[in-house]
């Protein structure tokens, strides 16, 4: 499976955001789904895509994605 994530390259992020998001995204993502490919970008709009997964994964992916998001204090400092 395949999940490519855009952030909207206006929103401000610190330095580092992206690396240390892509770092704890792939890590949960990867205890729910073995063979998961993930990729971050900076694009001018916000997006998630899920490709090869099946019925179901993206609502997943979605919740890991929101669950992430919210603790970024606990991981991103």
């Amino acid at each position: 499976m395949r999940v490519e994530v855009t952030i909207d390259k206006k929103k401000k992020l610190p330095d580092g955001a992206v690396p240390a998001l892509e770092a704890e995204l792939l890590r949960r993502l990867s205890q729910s789904y073995e063979d998961c490919r993930l990729t971050i970008r900076r694009t001018g709009y916000d997006g998630l895509s899920v490709i090869g997964g099946a019925d179901g994964d993206k609502k997943r992916v979605e919740q890991i994605l929101q669950e992430t998001w919210e603790s970024a204090d606990d991981w991103f400092y």
